[in-house]
């Protein structure tokens, strides 16, 4: 199964980030929960949360409108980062 922007998503599910894979990013990115009960104190990397809808039980519309939004965080997100 293919999602609406064409990416493979069959046997994907959803599942929690490690302590470890923190560890070892320099952004943490949520989107609507805070990511403090997972990085640590002296952790050196980023935490964001971008408090977006939870898209479930949301109307297709909707859903777009949040994956839009996603991915406009993304591109900016990235554009701040190469200008650093």
């Amino acid at each position: 199964m293919q999602n609406a922007v064409g990416i493979d998503i069959s046997g994907r599910t959803p599942r929690e980030v490690t302590f470890e894979e923190t560890q070892e990013s320099d952004y943490v990115i949520t989107m609507g929960c805070s990511a403090d009960g997972v990085c640590p104190a002296g952790w050196a990397g980023e935490n964001r949360d971008w408090e977006l809808d939870d898209p479930d039980g949301k109307s297709a519309a909707e859903v777009s409108q949040i994956c839009d939004e996603i991915e406009r965080r993304v591109n900016d997100l990235f554009d701040e980062i190469e200008s650093a």
